[in-house]
This record gives structure tokens, C-alpha cells and sequence, in this order.
């Protein structure tokens, strides 16, 4: 899912790895902490299928030919900021990565696709959702469709579910509360999908 996150972020404009992080977690921050352990090896992953490829960086003055004098330090300074490439803290060049053709296809594929066996879905659906403005009506509509049924799955497990002490049920009583909540709020999104359908159908 983090490739996902990363492709759709790309998808919006060329960015920086720190530039990466920060926005991941503005965006996912609520649901799922990225470290820059798992986020530049999955840089270094994307890049790799061509998914995702380095942004040239801007030229640098040729040899021989001076950037002119400002006659202010201030200016003198900013003149020699432009003469030297940007740098990370290590030394190194800072790379920054925009989306290629094949990670507009893989975007599109990841976000249509069915979450793998083992992923939390809670998760998964959440991020989905940050980037369904990129998708068509009906795929919007088949996503959601897709979460309502499995949070109806859960709370009917939560209402047949007993337990023997107080606490197990206090935590089933949770749980079904939470899937009651989610699922009128994905309900909502379901009815302002087909409104807008509904008007968009009366304007044309």
C-alpha cells in the first residue's frame, strides 16, 4: 500500500524523498507512520520497474562563465548557493522523483485492485479513499460498495458474537459500534456519489 501512497502523491506533482515523508504522514499520518526505512527502499522498488524515475536536476552554471556580481553579501551569497548543487545532510544530491507513464498505469492498477491476503483493511480502504478523486464514478462507487460490504460482514459478526466476561464484551460492544459508525458514514458517501450522479445525468 505504501507504493500506492507514493504513486498518488507523484501523481500530483514531482517531490523529494523528505518532501514524501512529510506529505505521507499530512495525509496517511492518522492510519499509518512511514519511516524513511520502509519509504526509500520502496522509492528505490518503483524506480527500478520504471514506475517512478529521478527528476534531472537544474543545470549548473557552465565552467568559465560567472554568474555575475550583485555587489551585496546577501546577493553574493544567493549567487553562490546557485553555483553549487542542493545537498542532504550526508553529502549526497538530493534526489527528487516524478511519476512516469508506467506508474500512471500501475496507479490506476493498484487502486482497482483487491486488497492482498493478511492486509488491514481498515488501512488499506483509508488510503484508497485519499486518492479516489482520480478515479471515475463508477470504480468510486465499486470501492465503496466493497468496504460497506465488509464492514456489514463485521457487524454482523460483532451482534452473534458472546462473551464470558465483561471486558471481551466491552470489546466486542466496541467493535460493533465503530463498524455501525463507519458504515453510515460509507453510506453517506455511496448517497453523495449517486447525487452528483443523479445531477450530473439531469445537466447533460
Amino acid at each position: 500500500m505504501l507504493e500506492l501512497a507514493i504513486l498518488g502523491l507523484l501523481k500530483e506533482s514531482p517531490l523529494h524523498g523528505y518532501e514524501l515523508k512529510k506529505r505521507l504522514n499530512e495525509t496517511l499520518g492518522h492510519v499509518w507512520g512511514v519511516s524513511y526505512g520502509s519509504l526509500y527502499p520502496a522509492l528505490a522498488r518503483l524506480e527500478r520497474t520504471g514506475a517512478i524515475e529521478v527528476v534531472d536536476p537544474p543545470a549548473a552554471a557552465p565552467a568559465g562563465i560567472p554568474i555575475p556580481a550583485t555587489g551585496s553579501i546577501a546577493g553574493e551569497a544567493a549567487a553562490a548557493r546557485l553555483r553549487r548543487p542542493t545537498l542532504r545532510r550526508s553529502g549526497r544530491t538530493r534526489k527528487a522523483y516524478r511519476l512516469a507513464a508506467a506508474g500512471q498505469a500501475l496507479f490506476s492498477d493498484l487502486l482497482r485492485a483487491e486488497s492482498a491476503s493478511g492486509t488491514d483493511e481498515n488501512r488499506a480502504f483509508s488510503i484508497k479513499l485519499a486518492f479516489c478523486r482520480h478515479l471515475d464514478r463508477p470504480t468510486r462507487l465499486e470501492i465503496l460498495q466493497h468496504r460497506r460490504a465488509q464492514l456489514a460482514t463485521q457487524l454482523a459478526r460483532g451482534r452473534q458474537a458472546k462473551a464470558s466476561d465483561r471486558y471481551t464484551r466491552a470489546l466486542i460492544e466496541h467493535e460493533t459500534v465503530t463498524a455501525e459508525r463507519d458504515l453510515e458514514w460509507v453510506d453517506s458517501l455511496i448517497a453523495a456519489e449517486r447525487a452528483d450522479e443523479t445531477v450530473q445525468g439531469r445537466t447533460t
